[in-house]
């Protein structure tokens, strides 16, 4: 989704949603409009309606002919519509996610759903027709200096042109997404939202249990993970049935479309090299052994247990003392280490806590986890979290924020060169999380706070580095098993708790339950083969902060560069200034030795 800055908000707009919080912010979404019944809203879908039609029009069997003036119209006029149809969506969609219980809301979404997906049905000849410009004619085109900034969304929308059906098909295609899988993904959203898991004989919602697994008092960890199990088992048959539904309707896609894997739309709309992933993934799985094998024996060893279970894998360490972080402390946190970094970079940051461009409150209903949508690029990025004062959501708010730097950076690309591929997408997000991680082991005073600060850096990274490339095989074997026929729940299960031995090691046992917690990972169901980005992202950063550590000179500006050009450059061209190189090898075990290092620190760190 799209993402934007913030307004001072009263107190009547906030939320004190935990004792010690704080009052926390929640949108303020008029800089998109004033409300769901606006006339703007109605005149914007009006406009749509009418302007893809006249596109069509103007433009169908014509694209071939265009001379580079003529184009440059055609592709200014495509982002007017992009821009008009983004706004809509960002503001229905926002809404949607701040209570996606409320009938109204969904009503208002699917309707909007409904018109815009007709009204840019004439819309497909597009990709289609420009797909079929004779290469040299391309070529001649895009040299032209009126249209070559754009050359890298067509050369990305050139690289289907292999798996490009009719234009009847493709229409197909379009006309009845709304009913595809966008109506299973929103199934999806709505059972999420609406679950309740009974805690003591209170009903919690999904985000509340979840933060269970990180209490203090090991007793209601493991409270929480035996509800979250008893829900899970209890919806397993829906999600199953979503999870099948899905991988067959995106399996008979690719079939048509000649995709030879089911990763393969991935890597494409990413602009990345299967190779490329192959590496990340090979790189990081023969790493298991040394980063989250070797981790979680010594995190056993220091909570004194032989085995942990899964509510200890996001336990705080016994030495470190529970408290809340307020709202006030968080922001104060996370700003701090971005100007220590870049007064540029806390300048850029400051309006989301100042305008209302952040939803920080738990409340039911709410979309859980977090995100940060860009919207579109004459408004600004919002930010979304479930705030509950602990370290780690500190870090999430330095990660959302750095996906909000990033996005305001990029917007002035325009439409279609502004959105990040997702080998770059999660770049100024670990960035950000890296600057706020090493301010506080900066000020730690004692042994024991550094330890508990690098402890939790470590599992972090694991989560995000190990977790993803895991959950990433776990997508890939459950599409291969699903090419052979349908899959029970238990046999996704079973895919899942192998995922979980290979990848945690021995030093865990399973709860009978723990087989179902595939369910409730939103990545499965609303962005196959996505996660492998957040590990791409993390061994890019920690290279990235080890130039920054030693010195390259004008480092700050470099980094700005890249952030700003959006989806304008490839990744190597993107890198090359900082000296690396996402195809080889050694930059990979560069991230993954910064991980170990950590662990080794650790060790040392032992009573």
């Amino acid at each position: 989704m799209p993402h934007l800055p913030p307004r001072p908000l009263s107190d009547a707009n906030a939320s004190a949603a935990g004792e010690g919080l704080g009052p926390l912010p929640e949108w303020d979404l008029s800089d998109l409009y004033s409300a769901p019944d606006a006339p703007e809203l109605e005149r914007d879908m009006a406009w749509l309606e009418t302007a893809c039609a006249e596109f069509a029009r103007d433009y169908e069997g014509k694209l071939a002919d265009l001379d580079a003036a003529g184009m440059a119209d055609c592709i200014t006029r495509h982002e007017a519509i992009e821009n008009i149809s983004g706004r809509i969506f960002s503001y229905l969609g926002l809404r949607y996610y701040q209570n996606t219980l409320d009938g109204a809301r969904t009503k208002a979404l699917s309707d909007a759903q409904d018109r815009i997906t007709a009204a840019t049905t004439p819309l497909v000849f597009f990709s289609l027709e420009f797909n079929r410009i004779p290469d040299d004619a391309y070529a001649a085109l895009f040299a032209d200096a009126r249209v070559a900034r754009w050359k890298p969304v067509f050369d990305r929308m050139r690289a289907m042109r292999p798996h490009q059906l009719s234009d009847e098909l493709e229409r197909f295609l379009h006309d009845q997404s709304v009913v595809g899988a966008a109506a299973w993904n929103r199934l999806f959203d709505e059972t999420m939202a609406s679950l309740e898991f009974d805690v003591e004989g209170e009903s919690k919602t999904l985000e509340a249990t979840l933060d269970m697994l990180s209490d203090h008092d090991r007793s209601r960890r493991e409270t929480g993970a035996r509800a979250l199990a008893q829900v899970f088992g209890r919806n397993i048959k829906l999600f199953a049935r979503i999870t099948n539904t899905l991988a067959k309707e995106k399996a008979i896609e690719d079939r048509w479309r000649k995709m030879p894997t089911p990763q393969h739309a991935r890597h494409l709309s990413n602009h990345v090299e299967p190779e490329v992933v192959a590496a990340l993934r090979d790189a990081v799985v023969a790493a298991y052994p040394r980063l989250s094998h070797r981790y979680y024996r010594i995190k056993a060893r220091w909570m004194g247990l032989e085995k942990l279970q899964v509510w200890d894998r996001n336990a705080p360490l016994p030495t470190e003392t529970p408290r809340t972080i307020g709202w006030d402390e968080a922001r104060e946190t996370v700003l701090g280490a971005y100007g220590a970094f870049s007064p540029r970079m806390a300048e850029i940051a400051q309006p989301f806590f100042d305008k209302g461009w952040i939803d920080a409150a738990v409340k039911p209903g709410k979309a859980p986890g977090a995100f940060a949508h860009p919207t579109v690029t004459d408004v600004h990025p919002y930010v979304l979290l479930n705030y509950l004062g602990k370290p780690r959501d500190v870090m999430t708010l330095a990660h959302e924020l750095g996906h909000g730097v990033h996005q305001v950076l990029a917007a002035p690309q325009g439409e279609l060169l502004a959105s990040t591929p997702l080998t770059l997408a999660e770049t100024a997000s670990v960035f950000g999380e890296m600057l706020t991680f090493r301010r506080l082991l900066d000020g730690a005073q004692t042994k024991a706070e550094r330890r508990t600060l690098l402890a939790g850096k470590v599992e972090d990274m694991i989560n995000t580095v190990v977790r993803q490339i895991a959950f990433y095989d776990f997508e890939c074997r459950v599409h291969a098993a699903r090419a052979k026929g349908e899959l029970t729940p238990e046999e996704i299960n079973a895919i899942w708790m192998q995922i979980q031995h290979e990848s945690l090691g021995d030093a865990f046992e399973f709860m009978p339950g723990y087989e179902t917690f595939w369910t409730y990972i939103p990545h499965f169901i609303h962005s196959p083969f996505y996660v492998y980005a957040y590990a791409f992202g993390d061994g890019l950063v920690n290279a990235l902060y080890a130039a920054y550590a030693e010195g390259l000179p004008d480092f700050q500006a470099k980094y700005f560069d890249m952030l700003s050009a959006g989806g304008a450059r490839h990744h190597r061209e993107l890198l090359a200034p900082f000296g690396l190189d996402a195809s080889d090898p050694a930059f990979w075990m560069k991230g993954l030795s910064m991980i170990e290092g950590f662990i080794n620190e650790l060790e040392t760190l032992e009573d």
